[in-house]
């Protein structure tokens, strides 16, 4: 069996938060073209042989739960699960959650079959199916919501990022799809260059950046703003680095960020497997959704299990904050009406949102051979990326849409404006 593809740093429950720019353990262009080699055959082949040898050492439902994670607020649903024993209650067994620094570290060790439950930025899956051609769907969602545009305090709209640098945690992301919107809403193009090249004024330039790396960075000016998952801008907020601009969720509303990741195989040869995960996981979000605190406390580096390097003051910030009348009055939140959580937890994958995701992903700036998407027909995607039936079936075991706050029909129209 080939060696774990966890971070190199990771030691016993804690995170090395990396400071140097040469260091290769966050989501750098480096990790971008390792993820992007995945698309050719003959690079992809040993990882898909590795998972095949992963797949058959386990019969049936025995398999283990493996998550891999990234310490953010969007892998909650698997960690509550985890620390809740609720897969142990679906009748699994599961071992610790590994935690990466990567997207590409994870989708790496997910397609070699050393994880088999991960969470995945939602345009990530598209690659993932499309561009890399590795079989897996989306069985669930993993929240709503949960990111923001973060930027210097010099800082005080749209505009005032024109010629300056912003920061990206991955180019297949909703982070990038929102931050290009509102950009391009606002007469400003958007330029991949070197960090010492000329930016012109209506130019704004992307750069990725690893999420652990964005605070200082914006606290050093190396980058005027970053667009990210949190907690990492609630901790800017906290140490006062930097402010708010935008939520994610005040621009496309109740929009998915990342989500429950499962391989084709396991699906098909282990449904019955498939679904008590998928109900495990479902339990963890109706379970967050009254018990914030309980659940900033679980995640924080504090909490038994030190699933995050994160405190229990910037993930309460995330998760327990209901007052939200200061953002509200100085504009940050325009959609009061919207009534609208920092993030939220509702586990069913809108077909409405994923036909949008991919119109939006087409019209997006990306680095990397991107063809594939101008293949994509958007209703194809919604029924073939996502695989809907467990956490349709999961969600009625727990009283049905209602109890989510979703409509009883599960339908909806997508909401985005810039």
């Amino acid at each position: 069996m080939s060696p774990p593809l966890t971070d190199k740093h990771q030691g016993q429950g804690k995170l090395h938060l990396c400071k140097s720019s040469n260091c290769d353990c966050g989501m750098s262009r480096r990790d971008f073209l390792q993820l992007s080699a995945l698309s050719s055959a003959a690079l992809a082949a040993p990882l898909l042989f590795a998972h095949d040898a992963q797949a058959q050492t386990f019969k049936g439902d025995n398999q283990p739960v493996r998550i891999g994670y990234l310490p953010i607020t969007d892998a909650t649903p698997l960690l509550v699960a985890h620390a809740r024993k609720l897969f142990e209650a679906e009748g699994l067994h599961t071992e610790p959650p590994r935690l990466f620094r990567s997207w590409a570290q994870i989708v790496e060790a997910f397609v070699a079959g050393q994880v088999n439950v991960i969470h995945l930025l939602s345009p990530a899956t598209l690659w993932v199916r499309y561009g890399t051609k590795f079989p897996a769907k989306v069985v669930a969602w993993n929240h709503v919501n949960g990111s923001a545009l973060t930027v210097d305090h010099s800082v005080n709209n749209i505009a005032d990022l024109g010629g300056q640098t912003v920061a990206i945690p991955f180019w297949y992301s909703i982070h990038n799809i929102l931050l290009q919107q509102l950009l391009r809403s606002n007469g400003l193009q958007v330029v991949t260059r070197a960090r010492d090249a000329a930016i012109k004024p209506n130019e704004v330039n992307l750069i990725v950046l690893p999420p652990a790396e964005m605070v200082s960075a914006l606290a050093s000016k190396n980058v005027r703003g970053y667009i990210v998952a949190e907690p990492f801008n609630a901790a800017a907020e906290t140490a006062g680095i930097g402010k708010i601009l935008r939520f994610s969720g005040d621009v496309w509303k109740n929009h998915a960020c990342c989500v429950t990741f499962l391989a084709e195989r396991d699906i098909n040869e282990r449904p019955e497997w498939t679904q008590r995960v998928t109900n495990a996981i479902v339990k963890a979000q109706l379970w967050t959704r009254s018990n914030q605190i309980d659940t900033a406390r679980l995640l924080s580096n504090t909490g038994e299990n030190r699933y995050t390097p994160h405190t229990l003051q910037v993930l309460s910030k995330v998760l327990a904050t209901t007052d939200y009348s200061g953002y509200e009055r100085t504009g940050i939140i325009r959609h009061r009406d919207w009534n609208q959580r920092r993030i939220d937890f509702q586990p069913y994958p809108f077909t409405s949102y994923t036909e949008e995701l991919v119109k939006a992903l087409v019209q997006t700036k990306v680095e990397g051979d991107n063809r594939f998407l101008s293949t994509l027909n958007p209703q194809f995607v919604a029924r073939d990326l996502i695989d809907e039936r467990f956490v349709r079936r999961a969600i009625d075991a727990v009283g049905g849409p209602t109890v989510f706050g979703l409509p009883p029909g599960l339908v909806r129209n997508e909401v985005i404006a810039v």
